[in-house]
């Protein structure tokens, strides 16, 4: 099962999570910006955390440390905690929000759980969420079969020697390279988009068609040639994507215009915020 969203939304604050053990691990510190709405949500934790010490709180046994995304795109590892440290935490914290959080955080958690049970209402709450920023029906088609086939890739390249993290990352670029004659990277420049943005949820129709070609194309040659570790599956995700590529440059030279758009699919201030 494949993490769907690893950012939920409280009262339009984020507040970053990630599945780890068969449970949700949630940021300690944007919890505690919520709830103290300090300025300085670092320093109040680092206070509390040795005011807790103190006091003999069993507490600093249910912090560990994950690596989340950074506010510059990058992965950092930070203080976490599962739902037992973080209702802990929250009861530390004199806050108006506590309460109505509390609520929040039960149940977020439980969707998880449900969706581990059963896969489909992850599928459905991914629709429900594009459906509510307004994205159309077809988009969102689209987008939820190139998940389908995004996973059916990540899960043929784990198989077969690449790791998580850098090595996808380099594999993908390979595919978007051949694609568009772009990397990520790139992509999200030429898009205005912001580090943390998935550049896929900003692509047009033809753009989602054409990354499927491309990584559908990269699993199929991956499993005729038998390709393990990741010079064999470099090559095959070039591959890959110089065959989407070629069907881009087809589109273009018959249409006259070109397909990768410049800019947000959808304009970000249209996009609604989601509560979960």
């Amino acid at each position: 099962m494949k993490k769907i969203k690893d950012i939920a939304i409280f009262e339009e604050k984020e507040v970053r999570r990630t599945w780890h053990d068969e449970q949700w691990y949630f940021s300690v510190i944007d919890i505690v910006a919520i709830l103290s709405g300090s300025e300085r949500p670092r320093k109040y934790w680092d206070d509390l955390k040795r005011k807790l010490k103190e006091e003999g709180s069993e507490l600093s046994d249910k912090i560990g440390q994950l690596k989340m995304k950074s506010s510059d795109g990058k992965l950092y590892f930070t203080d976490v905690s599962n739902l037992q440290g973080i209702f802990r935490i929250i009861q530390s914290i004199p806050s108006p929000k506590a309460e109505p959080f509390k609520l929040w955080l039960a149940k977020v958690g439980q969707e998880r759980i449900e969706e581990i049970q059963d896969p489909e209402r992850a599928i459905i709450r991914a629709k429900r969420i594009y459906d509510q920023k307004g994205y159309s029906p077809d988009w969102i088609a689209k987008r939820m079969r190139g998940i389908n086939i995004r996973n059916t890739l990540t899960d043929e390249w784990k198989d077969r020697g690449a790791k998580e993290g850098i090595d996808f990352a380099i594999l993908t670029n390979e595919i978007y390279k051949g694609t568009f004659e772009m990397t990520a990277k790139q992509i999200k420049k030429y898009k205005s988009l912001d580090n943390p943005d998935n550049p896929r949820d900003h692509m047009n129709e033809l753009e989602l068609i054409l990354t499927m070609l491309g990584e559908a194309t990269t699993t199929k040659l991956s499993q005729t040639r038998d390709s393990k570790g990741l010079p064999l599956l470099k090559k095959d995700a070039k591959d890959g994507g110089q065959v989407a590529g070629n069907a881009r440059k087809e589109i273009e030279l018959k249409t006259g215009s070109k397909v990768v758009m410049k800019g947000n699919y959808l304009d970000k201030k249209q996009i609604k915020k989601i509560k979960n």
